[in-house]
């Protein structure tokens, strides 16, 4: 609570909020998002029809509009994308079980005053867990697989499928911030809070490569 009080005491004394438009179909993904970006100062708005509904929007309001895709690499031969169905999602958290793979999350950011549109990719390795037969029907129940890429939310309370990450926990969710920030700053748009501290807070997770991405070492 004390870190929240700070993270908002520092927005409010910033002046007027960067306004961000967040385009994606994945309505979850664009609530986390929109969660991200609004802990570390910023002003959304969500258009979850994809492009259809930006159009919608008076696009020409915002300072920035972001958009990401997410995909999962699995030995470096085939993509994963969303389970259309329960047994698909089995599958898929079968093959993963006890193996690391890739999650590729590409961000796009357009600045619609000129049109400058800037894009960038962040790959993390994700170590999952050598869960159990039981677990993952356990999990494929709850509903939750349907809609994420590779079949797995790594922030799921009760199945917490991934063993010890070492990497960006937030693109693994889908929204690299340190990624986005680096685009923005390009953009000479900078956040109106400690964005790196809002990040590890919400997600209560110790960033290992925060500085090394930012100083442009990876």
């Amino acid at each position: 609570m004390e870190e929240d009080a700070r993270t908002t005491d520092a927005v409010e004394s910033a002046g007027p909020p960067i306004r961000v438009l967040i385009v994606d179909n994945d309505e979850a993904l664009a609530r986390a998002m929109e969660e991200s970006l609004v802990k570390v100062g910023y002003e959304c708005v969500v258009a979850t029809s994809g492009p259809q509904g930006a159009r919608k929007i008076e696009t020409d309001t915002f300072d920035c509009i972001v958009t990401d895709l997410v995909m999962n690499d699995v030995d470096g031969m085939e993509i994963l994308g969303k389970p259309h169905d329960n047994a698909e999602a089995i599958a898929m958290l079968t093959r993963l079980r006890g193996h690391t793979h890739q999650v590729y999350t590409g961000i796009a950011l357009l600045r619609p005053s000129d049109g400058l549109l800037l894009q960038d990719l962040c790959v993390t390795d994700v170590p999952m867990r050598a869960y159990s037969d039981e677990e993952i029907f356990a999990y494929v129940a709850t509903g939750d697989p349907l809609d994420k890429a590779g079949a797995y939310a790594i922030q799921h309370s009760e199945f917490h499928p991934v063993a010890n990450l070492d990497g960006c926990y937030a693109s693994v969710m889908g929204l690299p911030m340190c990624h986005v920030i680096l685009l923005l700053r390009k953009m000479n748009i900078q956040p109106n809070a400690d964005v790196f501290a809002g990040c590890e807070t919400l997600l209560e997770y110790q960033c290992p490569v925060s500085n090394a991405i930012l100083s442009s070492e990876i």
